[in-house]
């Protein structure tokens, strides 16, 4: 084996299969997020929608998610990534673009359960995925990369929703946010049919590593197996109270990126009536953006350090407290500007957090365990997917529109993701990644 093989093998899984799982990500969570976008544009004016309507309707979403994520993992680990992550995405891309056609409260709130029964494994079997093609070593950089499609979803799909939404009646007479809802949901079919040629399940069928580089990285991948605490114990995952609290730690970042996701474009519009000011829907679009792309910078950058120095409790505890002081200081900013300041710190505190965040389930669980592990710590991340939107949205009708106590129940969540990955680390010692020089050409 050549010295180089390591890294020629690293960059080739970097290249070929990263920016495109990233590119389904990036679908994945603007199909998801695309109802946050249409609400102040027509859609709840259109279907009589309150704010908890909406609220609940965003988040009703994450129950048909919860009820099949773990079983949908474990099919994936037993029928394989390809296939079943493209079934799942041309399935979710189907329900997508029915909401062309939503007439009621009640269609939109089914149909955002069944896209979350659609869509419900993909993000967990896509960082299973890609664990199952890079040592733990590099894994860090390697899901940075991937992650950098959940904040560039933002920076690019809401100056897009707000170009599609623009489009008003200009296809078939569609409102423009149908004409958005029908915009983002097609690219998942095609993808999804690109996937199941294009994936494939390891290192050992993909003809696209030389012999060595396959070698290699089957060997190193399955040295690390053994290392594993709770290897394929599948009652491990269920039982452990690591897996428990990581996924409390998960639930406070998730909380905080989902009220975010669906109540920014609502907060931005209403600048108009607080500032007195106007702005167009690709401005407001672009406006919505802002905050996600010094996040991905601070993404890569998290990642890039955590790669070189092993990913320590500061990497995930650090973030969490310095979003949960910024989020309700944004409501209490005297102008756009400043507020939008403050939510692009939180941004960029939740997205430097989450990847470092997902290198450790994997440090000891693998097989079964890893598959079923992973999917409960993301379960509870999408019981948070739920919670945020529906409470967020009830306390502000509660409060008559004031997003001020709604936004200190995010700062505590996080605050509580914090002291938790502060716990578990003086406890169990994560800290764990190892220290290891980032790949050539990364």
């Amino acid at each position: 084996m050549s010295a180089d093989t390591p890294q020629t093998a690293i960059r080739k899984v970097a290249l070929r299969l990263v920016p495109f799982v990233a590119l389904m990500f990036f679908i994945n969570y603007l199909d998801r997020t695309a109802i946050g976008f249409a609400a102040p544009n027509g859609m709840n004016q259109d279907l009589g929608l309150s704010a908890a309507q909406f609220g609940f309707a965003s988040g009703v979403f994450f129950i048909g998610y919860i009820l099949l994520e773990v079983p949908s993992n474990l099919a994936l680990h037993r029928i394989g990534a390809r296939r079943w992550l493209a079934r799942i995405m041309v399935t979710w891309g189907i329900v997508a673009v029915l909401f062309t056609f939503v007439q009621s409260y009640t269609q939109l709130s089914w149909l955002r359960f069944g896209l979350g029964v659609a869509e419900a494994g993909f993000f967990p079997g896509a960082i299973l995925f890609l664990s199952l093609w890079v040592p733990s070593r590099y894994r860090s950089r390697v899901l940075g990369l991937f992650y950098l499609a959940q904040p560039l979803t933002t920076v690019v799909g809401a100056p897009l929703a707000g170009w599609l939404i623009g489009h008003d009646g200009a296809f078939f007479g569609l409102e423009g946010w149908r004409f958005m809802f029908l915009g983002v949901g097609v690219p998942a079919i095609v993808v999804g049919v690109i996937a199941w040629f294009y994936l494939a399940d390891s290192p050992a069928k993909a003809k696209w590593l030389t012999t060595a580089e396959r070698d290699w990285l089957t060997e190193e991948l399955r040295a690390e197996k053994p290392a594993a605490k709770e290897q394929h114990n599948l009652r491990a995952a269920f039982t452990s109270g690591r897996v428990w609290t990581l996924s409390l730690i998960y639930f406070g970042f998730i909380y905080g990126l989902y009220t975010l996701a669906f109540f920014l474009p609502t907060i931005i519009a209403g600048f108009q009536e607080q500032f007195d000011t106007k702005f167009g829907l690709v401005e407001k679009g672009l406006i919505t953006a802002i905050p996600y792309l010094p996040a991905a910078l601070a993404l890569f950058l998290a990642t890039r350090h955590a790669t070189k120095h092993g990913v320590k409790t500061g990497h995930i505890a650090i973030p969490a407290v310095t979003g949960a002081i910024s989020i309700p200081l944004a409501l209490f900013a005297g102008s756009p500007a400043l507020t939008v300041v403050m939510i692009t710190i939180t941004a960029c505190s939740i997205f430097a957090a989450l990847p470092n965040f997902w290198t450790v389930p994997t440090q000891f669980l693998t097989g079964a365990a890893a598959a079923a592990g992973i999917a409960l710590i993301n379960t509870m991340g999408n019981v948070a997917g739920f919670a945020a939107p529906y409470v967020t949205g009830w306390l502000a009708d509660a409060n008559g529109g004031d997003y001020k106590v709604a936004f200190f129940a995010v700062g505590g969540f996080m605050m509580l993701s914090a002291i938790l990955m502060v716990a578990l680390s003086r406890r169990d010692r994560i800290a764990v990644a190892s220290r290891v020089p980032a790949p050539a050409g990364h």
